[in-house]
């Protein structure tokens, strides 16, 4: 039995290659950069350290990566495989979908069946995905693709992190991952055929559940980065236990959640647990994550779509005020990093053209509207704080 990941960064290494070593499933990362492909091959194992349970701690051995160059061995292995993976970032998908579509064909002129999981923090990535292989398919291979193919989305809840610069040069490949184990996946859209995988959980009833992730962990990992960064911490755990960043912290699980529970119809006590766990996450010491880490890009995560004008929008859609995520959003705005190009990026926009620039061009909001307003009535409030100083 063998799985093919495409990805090989810290989820893919230190999650899914991790489950499928556990479950005795052979596996093939395909990677992009070709640097990360020769490293892999050159040190054939890595080893992986389970914060908080070091019990858990294991080294996997034989292992090996395809590059992206190498197309024809990729599309054999794809043929050879029972499971296709991805973990490369969802604004990467794109790039893997002619080589998935030239294995897909192979798999459907044999009359196999083939699943892909996408593992990424992403909105609708596996329909992302589909929709890009299926521009490459004559209309021979559509007529069968439902019959054979299934792509289907994973949450990814397990937070894969880099080691410190001593540890890298001793296994420059290694990982530190959070004590979590299970990935659920929506079955509903999967083909007959997928093998058993310790801790992968197929689910039924998938609506909104990658959602309810993305807009209860992410924006609340979000809120802790960018308002921590203000307060000038460097460790998330620490900046989470904060009682200013908590208040704030709280009445966006409140927001998020409300406007969730009356968009899905989740109960309000699945709610409270799945918000217990994001906040136990955020505050659990044995897990090192730098802010830095979390807080990078903030071009990407002020996008109208992503972990907080996604939910904001969401929770004016459903009648609910979003007024700590606008402070969330405030805190973004004013993120500085010297060594982050997108930090410099906003930086350099908010300044120069202003925050109304900075709501319309990245955010993609009515700087005018009830969400642009109340983002503004919130940067003065963290002006009057001194968090934001100008």
């Amino acid at each position: 039995m063998t799985c093919v990941i495409f990805g090989a960064g810290k989820i893919a290494r230190g999650f899914i290659a991790h489950l499928l070593y556990l479950s005795g499933i052979r596996f093939v990362f395909v990677e992009k950069n070709q640097a990360l492909v020769e490293l892999i091959n050159q040190k054939k194992r890595y080893c992986i350290n389970v914060m908080g349970n070091s019990d858990k701690n294991i080294c996997i051995d034989n292992v090996s990566a395809l590059g992206y160059i190498q197309e024809n061995e990729i599309v054999e292995l794809i043929l050879d495989s029972d499971a296709i993976f991805t973990a490369v970032g969802g604004k990467n998908l794109i790039d893997t979908a002619s080589i998935i579509a030239k294995g897909i064909c192979k798999k459907i002129d044999k009359k196999e069946k083939l699943n892909i999981i996408t593992c990424e923090n992403w909105k609708q990535p596996a329909l992302c995905l589909k929709n890009e292989i299926l521009k490459y398919l004559s209309d021979n291979y559509l007529k069968e693709f439902d019959l054979y193919i299934g792509i289907t989305e994973a949450v990814v809840m397990r937070s894969a992190i880099e080691p410190d610069k001593n540890s890298l040069i001793e296994d420059p490949l290694l990982v530190n991952v959070q004590n979590f184990w299970e990935l659920p996946v929506n079955a509903s859209d999967m083909v007959s055929g997928f093998p058993n995988i310790l801790g992968v959980r197929a689910i039924s009833s998938f609506e909104g559940f990658l959602e309810k992730k993305f807009y209860t962990y992410n924006a609340a990992n979000a809120t802790v980065s960018y308002l921590g960064a203000l307060l000038g911490y460097k460790v998330l755990s620490k900046a989470a236990k904060d009682e200013r960043v908590i208040k704030v912290l709280d009445g966006v699980y409140s927001e998020t959640s409300s406007a969730l529970c009356k968009k899905y119809g989740f109960s309000n006590e699945e709610q409270k647990e799945f918000v217990k766990g994001s906040k136990m996450k955020l505050q659990d010491e044995t897990i090192t994550d730098y802010i830095e880490r979390n807080a990078r890009d903030p071009i990407r995560k002020l996008s109208c779509d992503d972990r907080l004008i996604g939910p904001a929008r969401m929770a004016i859609e459903y009648d609910i005020l979003p007024c700590n995520l606008c402070i969330a959003i405030a805190a973004a705005i004013y993120y500085e990093n010297a060594e982050d190009e997108s930090s410099n990026t906003l930086k350099k926009m908010r300044e120069i053209q202003g925050v109304d620039t900075v709501l319309d061009r990245v955010c993609k909001i009515d700087t005018n509207g009830i969400l642009g307003k109340l983002i503004k009535c919130k940067i003065e409030l963290l002006k009057l704080k001194g968090w934001i100083n100008e």
